[in-house]
């Protein structure tokens, strides 16, 4: 089990790293998506599986893909030569540092710390499933159609765009 969360903390720290310093941005959009399939799994092994299985779907599924399709089409031929480290690196690592500070202490003195932790509920994927097929049948349809609507929108929004 130890094991198991320092391989995924190593290989979803090291592409959140990688999505932040490379300079090509698909690759960046594809660290990513790492990075949200290693976030994925870390509540996937705290047995919050319907946490872990949002996280794969909205995240992994829809968002990720959106942004590297969006990198794709947007893309222009122009190339402009940044420097890899900018001149006020300074200035934002000592900001980080200092938020990082911050928030060790204010971790560390909370009263949080000292409290027991209640009885964990019993949620589950097919508990959730059940109680949106019967107690929540007309918000789960409503928003259905909402998302249809959106999506039949951005349909004809775009053909439209296209004929000018």
């Amino acid at each position: 089990m130890q094991t198991t969360y320092f391989i995924i903390a190593g290989l979803t720290l090291g592409s959140a790293l990688a999505a932040v310093s490379l300079r090509n941005l698909v690759h960046c959009a594809l660290c990513l998506t790492v990075t949200f399939a290693g976030l994925a799994a870390f509540f996937l092994q705290l047995d919050a599986q319907f946490v872990g299985f949002a996280q794969i779907l909205v995240y992994i599924g829809a968002v990720a893909i959106l942004i590297v399709f969006a990198i794709l089409l947007t893309r222009s031929e122009e190339g402009t030569a940044q420097p890899l480290v900018a001149g006020s690196w300074l200035v934002g690592v000592s900001v980080a540092m200092l938020v990082l500070g911050v928030l060790v202490i204010s971790t560390l003195t909370s009263a949080a710390i000292d409290r027991k932790l209640p009885p964990q509920p019993d949620v589950s994927v097919r508990r959730i499933g059940e109680q949106l097929m019967t107690q929540y049948v007309l918000p789960l349809e409503v928003m259905a159609l909402l998302l249809t609507a959106a999506l039949i929108g951005a349909v004809i929004i775009a053909l439209q765009e296209k004929k000018r």
